[in-house]
């Protein structure tokens, strides 16, 4: 059992599990009936995306190290707000027990909230899986 990360919209991999959006809207123009059916969401998390605020901020500049290093510290700061903090306790238990999937729209994960968000996952003791 263990949690993996993954692209909304991209195919399914065996054994992901559930998977969660952590998007803070959901797909345009896609029925909600139809998230799941075409690889976006079987849950919606929008708890666990960045705020607004923060991705706005990022996306007013070209992106660089510095910039990524200061989004994902603010990210950080927003993941310790007590009902987020929560939430990533659970999914870190829940982790040893079913597999599922944390996404976004992101295409590349490591300029992506979920790979920070798999690290916060796993400092609270979640099985982490590996990413595709």
């Amino acid at each position: 059992m263990a949690i993996r990360t993954y692209r909304l919209g991209s195919a399914r991999e065996a054994g992901e599990g559930v998977r969660l959006g952590t998007v803070r809207h959901p797909p345009r123009g896609v029925k909600k009936e139809n998230h799941a059916a075409e690889g976006f969401y079987d849950a919606w998390l929008p708890e666990l995306a960045p705020s607004a605020k923060l991705v706005k901020w990022y996306l007013e500049e070209p992106a660089s190290e510095a910039r990524w290093a200061k989004f994902a510290k603010a990210y950080r700061r927003e993941m310790h707000e007590p009902e987020r903090e929560r939430l990533l306790g659970v999914l870190a238990r829940l982790s040893h027990q079913a597999d599922f999937a944390v996404g976004c729209y992101c295409e590349d994960e490591d300029r992506c909230h979920r790979s920070i968000l798999r690290e916060l996952l796993a400092e609270q003791g979640a099985r982490v899986g590996a990413s595709p």
